[in-house]
Parts: structure tokens; C-alpha cells; sequence
């Protein structure tokens, strides 16, 4: 399942963008001799649970593994039972984990520094050293090399738990206050804290239960945070604080009383309004407040209307308004502050392009730089205010990612763009809005003897079964490839919600490659690659279309040549664990093995239960069961639902117990209904990460031994010792 925050604070993964990706290469060996398949799985016990729905009833076996509170002790004995059985079948590979561990950690650069951002007169970075886990929080007032002055050590603040992240931070107007959330036990709930600035004490401010955003109004003593449900873990209620007064006395300023949306808060870029993000999968709108009034009341920029996605940024008394109106591919429109709410006032800047999706803008005072695809590329552009002139911002490779990263202030002379490549590790740019003139600001250094030059990247499209051409991205390495259908594939997606997996590079990757393994992202449907269109035609009633492209991109890849037809490895996590689970349903044959992270397998239950995180409003992507032609079709492919008794492919899944996104008993239930039914003799093996929720171990280094357990699973299937 999936989440997205539209916050528009200084967060700590906007600061520290640009900083490293993990890394490796590979040594030792394993007694590939032991046969570790004679173990004895654990075997759940099985308690039949009625579940019935539209006059069909379903029978759940494994129903009681679910523990809300997470403290049953026979649910933990079986986690434990699995973990230990991974453990020992996995044990002749330790040495291969350990040594692909020091390969990746030894390509990381341990002493980075992010690229300083500027935001009202100070420069902000992030800053990783040695072997710490977390970066250090800095600012420099004035300019780049000026005074520096640490915000937050993370690794003070993690060093007393097993679990931490850092959802944002936010500094007051006057730069006086800091505001920053953390959670400590991975259920993404973030308590919010505040420090003062000037003597580095902590105020006795604390705010309980939020989503880990806040943004400050113009008063310097007035916050607002959302807080989050309890039960569903939904971000609902927006509420005001003010400095030195309790939780208790905090006003609620506004209420989402449609399940079925997302909230997020935000600032304008000149400081000047608030903004409440509504994010449905039908629909989006905007409440604006202005800053220097935070006692007034928000107020819709345009009402919400069934179909209609917008999302605007201030410039002066305009406005400027990326929608969807009239525009499946969006275009982009202005309208004065004054009549925003209607929509004849609504001016035209940028026309709709049924062959180009308009994916983003960012705009300046006297510029605004576009975010365009066609066929799935990223095009960037510059447009002059004034004279509506436009540059293209080019870049060498004709394959690559580029986005805007941390364009902080109006007046910038500059835009600051992050770009990579499946060959490039991730770089900055500054683009001047003038000349189009690119100025190197970093580079992700790849420690070791990494040389782009011996890696190739491509993207072709293959036809699906009903003929629609789907990209798939790739990357080898040149002296070891042959496309002659002897290479290991790996191939990944995710493919829901319209996220886009792009063709970036990952220095963890590098194992797979120089081992002679061509690596796929098949861009199938349910993602945004090719459009607006592209994502509707991978949801609701039409979700099939992306459990099917993934499998035959497969087919297309080894007919034509990039993978061996028996060393095919399939990845995906969450949302793309779900397709994980349902490919492995449809055509278990294709895969020598696979990797489910923290997989959404069963549909039907989760979606059924409104008390379960992150259930109503996920209805525009799934369907409510609710409504028995929902209910039909969800079931048609729900992975938990659909396990029957065949062979199935080796399969490492992976989850932790305090996952707020796809609850732990998910893929616990799902693999012990294979245990039950599967007919084969392949491995089946479950990790549970006790400390950990939906992103894993927290830290640069920890869940980098997840990557090793991983790529050593795939790896001993076929031999691969070192």
C-alpha cells in the first residue's frame, strides 16, 4: 500500500537528497554442497475462520495471527519459529552475506556532505561521517562557507533506540525555532519537538500523534500539525499550537470527514500563505490560509469537484495551477488570488498535449521550469515569464531522470536540478533560468574501481498480450553481457497508485551487474510512466493489466535474448509485493526465484476492514469491496485468496512486525497458506525484522544487510558462490 505526503517543508530527505545509495561487489564462497531444503518449516496451526461477503463465504485459516497489539505469544513464537528456520536454511550462505555486506558498505563514500540549501538567509545541508548511521542536521548563516551551526545530530537522538526516523523539520520565520518529528517505533507516528535555536535547549513543547509534518505561520510562535487516527493511522485533523501552551489547548482548524482522502500542510514558497493538501485518487484540492493571519480560517482555493486534480504555487497575486481540467495529461493555468474559485478566470500558460504528460512545474519570479515526458522521458524546460520563451535543459544521455531538488526561494538566478542515470550516479545542477547554463554542484561519489563507461543502459518497449507497447528500462554491464539468452535476469516494478519507478542508479545494484545479471524495470501499467492514462488503465477494474504486463515483459526479455529462460528473478515490495504474490499465482513457472518485501496480499480481508490502516482511501485504487462487482474482481486476483495447490517459484518474503502500511499478518498468512498448499520443493522463507515497520531497518547501514540476505538467496538458486 502506499502513502504519499505532499508537505512542503526543509525535511531532512530533502536536504540529504543527494546523498549516497548503497553499494557492492562480491566475494567468498558458500558450500553450495549442503542441501538445507531437508529442514523442517514451521507449521502454523490452522483455525477456520468465516468470513462472509454478497452471499460468498471464505474460509481464513491463518485469521488468528492477527494481534492488533502485537503482544500475542503464540503469534510471536511463530515469527520467531520463521525467523530461526530462514536463519538455519540460509546459514551455509553467511559467508557470502557477510562479504556482499562489506562489499556494498566498502562503495559507500562514509564522510558526505549534502549540497547546502538556501532558505531565508541560511544554508542548510546534511553531513554523514564515519561509521555513523545518521547524518548531522547543519546551517551556515549567509553563505556556504559561514559559521556552522548543528540543528540535530540524529545519532544522538537514535542512540537510545532500536528504531528511529526522522519525518521533517521546520524552522520559525525569524529563524530562532527549530521543529522537528521522529518516530521511534516504525508505525509512522511522529512526535513533534522543539528546540531553541539560540541556546540549544528544548522547549517543554511536545506534540503527540501527528503525521511528522508542521509548518510555521508568520508569528514565529504558531504551529500547525495534522494529527493522525489512532485505529486507521490516517492523517485527518489539522491542528494550531502555539508555543508554550499544552497539547490539550491545541485548536482544530480543520477536519477531512472523507476517509477516502490524504491531508498534507504546507508553505508557499515566498512564505506568504498556507496550504492544506486534499489528495484523492478521483480528485485533489487545495484550503489556503494567509501566513501572517494563522488565528483566520482556511479557505478552498477552488472547491473539490469529482474528477478534478489541481495543485498551485504563489507568485505575487497569481497563482499558478497545475490541473487536470479539461487535460487528462494536465496542463497549466493562472488565475489572480481574487477569483481563484472560478474557473472562467482561469488563464492558459501552458496548453494540454495529449501526447505529453505534463508531470510537474516549479516556479520563480520571472521564470517557471517544466517537467514534461514523452514516452516516458523526462524532458526539462525553461520558460520565460515574460516573453512565454522556452529552453530546453539537455543533458548527455538519452536515458536518464532529472527532477527539481530543493528550490527554496523566489528570486533563485538558478534552478537546482537532481539528475542520474541507470549508469550515473545521482548529481546536482544548478540551471541557470537565463542562459540554460549548467553548473556541477555534486556528484554521489561510488567508491572502488566503479567506472560508468562499463555499464549500458537502454529502454525498449515490448508488446503485451493486448498489444499495448510497455518500457521496460535496462542495464548490464557491458563485458559480461551476451544477448544471447545465457544472463541471469533480475527484473522489478511496482506498478499502483501512479508511481513511477524510474530508471535511477542504485549503487547497491552494482553486485547484480558485475556478476553478469541484466537488470530490468518493467514500467507496466498502474504507474504514471506514459501518462495519466497509463495509470488508470492499471487500477480498479483493470488492475489484471499489471500483473499481466510484468509477466510478459518476462517472456519478452528472454525471447528476446536478455535473460536465461531458468535464472529469471522476480522483486517487489508493498504495493509491488501484492504483484509479487499475484505473478507468482499466474505464472509461477517463469521465476527461479523471488523476493516479496513487505507484500499487500490479502486484498479482500484488508480492504473489507475499515479499521485497518490505510483502507478508505485507497478505494479509488482497489475498489470497495463493499460493492459485490469490487468485491468479484478484487478476489479474482487477491495473492492470499488465490494460492492453490502448484508449484511455486522459491520465494524469500520479508516484512516487519510494526508495519503501518501492510500489516505483519499479511505475509504471514500468505506464507503459511503456501506452506499448506504449495506442491513443490523450492525454498520458502520469511523474515520478520522485530524492530522494524514498512521501510525497514532505519539507518544507512542496517538494512543493507536485508540487501545482502537477498541478492545471497538469489544468487545460491544458481550456483553464484562469490
Amino acid at each position: 500500500m502506499n502513502h504519499t505526503n505532499k508537505t512542503g517543508l526543509l525535511p531532512a530527505t530533502l536536504v540529504a537528497a543527494t546523498l549516497l545509495a548503497g553499494c557492492s561487489d562480491n566475494r567468498q564462497t558458500t558450500d553450495s554442497t549442503m542441501n538445507n531444503n531437508s529442514l523442517t518449516p514451521p507449521v502454523a496451526k490452522k483455525v477456520p475462520y468465516e468470513m462472509t461477503s454478497h452471499g460468498d463465504t471464505r474460509i481464513d485459516n491463518y485469521y488468528w495471527m492477527r494481534d492488533d497489539e502485537r503482544k500475542n505469544p503464540e503469534m510471536l513464537a511463530h515469527l520467531e519459529a520463521e525467523n530461526a528456520y530462514q536463519a538455519q536454511v540460509m546459514a551455509h550462505t553467511q559467508g557470502l552475506q557477510d562479504s556482499l555486506f562489506e562489499e556494498i558498505v566498502s562503495r559507500i563514500n562514509k564522510d558526505e556532505t549534502s549540497v547546502p540549501v538556501l532558505s531565508n538567509g541560511y544554508w542548510y545541508n546534511a553531513e554523514f561521517s564515519g561509521d555513523n548511521d545518521y547524518p548531522i542536521h547543519t546551517r551556515r548563516k549567509g553563505a556556504e562557507d559561514g559559521e556552522r551551526q548543528v540543528l540535530l545530530d540524529i545519532n544522538q537522538l537514535a542512540s537510545e533506540h532500536a528504531y528511529f526516523s526522522l519525518g521533517s523539520y521546520a524552522v520559525s520565520t525569524d529563524n530562532q525555532t527549530l521543529a522537528y518529528s521522529a518516530d521511534t517505533l516504525s508505525r509512522r507516528i511522529y512526535d513533534i519537538q522543539f528546540k531553541n535555536l539560540k541556546t540549544g535547549e528544548l522547549l517543554a513543547d511536545t506534540l503527540t500523534g501527528t503525521d511528522g509534518s508542521m509548518v510555521w505561520a508568520n508569528d514565529n510562535k504558531t504551529i500547525f500539525y495534522i494529527k493522525k487516527d489512532p485505529v486507521t493511522l490516517l492523517g485527518y485533523q489539522v491542528y494550531r499550537h502555539t508555543l508554550g501552551t499544552p497539547q490539550s489547548d491545541d485548536v482544530l482548524v480543520y477536519e477531512e470527514t472523507n476517509n477516502e482522502l490524504y491531508i498534507g500542510i504546507s508553505k508557499s514558497k515566498d512564505g506568504s500563505t498556507l496550504y492544506i493538501y486534499q489528495d484523492g485518487t478521483n480528485e485533489e484540492a487545495m484550503l489556503v490560509l494567509d501566513a501572517n493571519t494563522p488565528q483566520g480560517q482556511f479557505k478552498h482555493f477552488h472547491p473539490m469537484e469529482d474528477g478534478l486534480k489541481y495543485s498551485v504555487q504563489k507568485n505575487g497575486e497569481w497563482y499558478y495551477v497545475h490541473t487536470n481540467w479539461k487535460a487528462e495529461n494536465y496542463r497549466l493555468m493562472k488565475v489572480h488570488q481574487d477569483h481563484s474559485a472560478d474557473k472562467s478566470q482561469w488563464q492558459e500558460v501552458v496548453g494540454h498535449k495529449p501526447d505529453i504528460y505534463l508531470d510537474g512545474v516549479e516556479i520563480f519570479k520571472d521564470h517557471i521550469v517544466l517537467s514534461q515526458k514523452t514516452r516516458g522521458q523526462i524532458e526539462l524546460s525553461i520558460m520565460e515569464l515574460e516573453s512565454g520563451n522556452t529552453r530546453p535543459i539537455s543533458f548527455d544521455e538519452s536515458l536518464y531522470v532529472a527532477g527539481f531538488a530543493s528550490n527554496l526561494e523566489m528570486d533563485n538566478s538558478s534552478v537546482r536540478v537532481a539528475y542520474t542515470s541507470m549508469t550515473t550516479p545521482g548529481t546536482v545542477y544548478d540551471v541557470d533560468l537565463t542562459s540554460g547554463e549548467k553548473t556541477l554542484k555534486k556528484q554521489e561519489k561510488v567508491l572502488g574501481d566503479f567506472n560508468p563507461g562499463d555499464y549500458a543502459a537502454e529502454r525498449i518497449f515490448v508488446a503485451a498480450r493486448d498489444g499495448t507497447e510497455v518500457p521496460v528500462s535496462l542495464v548490464y554491464k557491458k563485458s559480461l553481457f551476451k544477448k544471447d539468452g545465457s544472463n541471469p535476469l533480475w527484473q522489478y516494478a511496482y506498478g499502483s497508485y501512479g508511481s513511477t519507478i524510474e530508471p535511477e542508479f542504485r549503487a547497491s545494484r552494482l553486485p547484480l551487474l558485475d556478476r553478469g545479471f541484466v537488470y530490468a524495470i518493467a514500467h507496466i501499467r498502474g504507474g504514471k510512466m506514459l501518462g495519466q492514462e497509463w495509470y488508470d488503465q492499471g487500477r480498479m477494474f483493470e488492475k489484471i493489466n499489471t500483473f499481466t504486463d510484468f509477466i510478459d515483459v518476462t517472456k519478452a526479455l528472454t525471447a528476446q535474448g536478455y535473460g536465461h529462460k531458468d535464472k529469471v528473478f522476480a522483486q517487489g515490495g508493498s504495493a509491488g509485493g501484492l504483484l509479487m504474490g499475484a505473478v507468482a499465482n499466474m505464472a509461477p513457472e517463469l521465476y527461479r526465484g523471488m523476493h516479496a518485501a513487505v507484500p499487500f496480499v490479502d486484498v479482500v480481508t484488508t480492504m473489507l476492514d475499515e479499521s485497518i490502516p490505510l483502507t478508505t482511501n485507497e478505494y479509488g485504487e482497489w475498489g470497495n469491496p463493499n460493492n459485490k462487482d469490487s468485491y468479484d474482481y478484487m478476489l479474482s486476483y487477491s495473492p492470499y485468496d488465490q494460492v492453490k495447490a502448484q508449484n511455486y517459484p522459491n520465494m524469500l518474503v520479508t516484512t516487519g512486525l510494526h508495519d503501518s502500511q501492510v500489516q505483519y499478518f499479511e505475509p504471514m498468512k500468505w506464507v503459511a497458506k503456501l506452506r499448506e498448499l504449495k506442491t513443490d520443493d523450492n525454498r520458502l522463507l520469511f523474515k520478520t525484522d522485530m524492530e522494524a515497520g514498512h521501510g525497514g531497518a532505519s539507518g544507512r547501514f542496517k538494512s543493507l544487510h536485508e540487501t545482502a540476505l537477498v541478492y545471497a538467496f538469489m544468487f545460491d538458486l544458481i550456483g553464484v558462490e562469490k
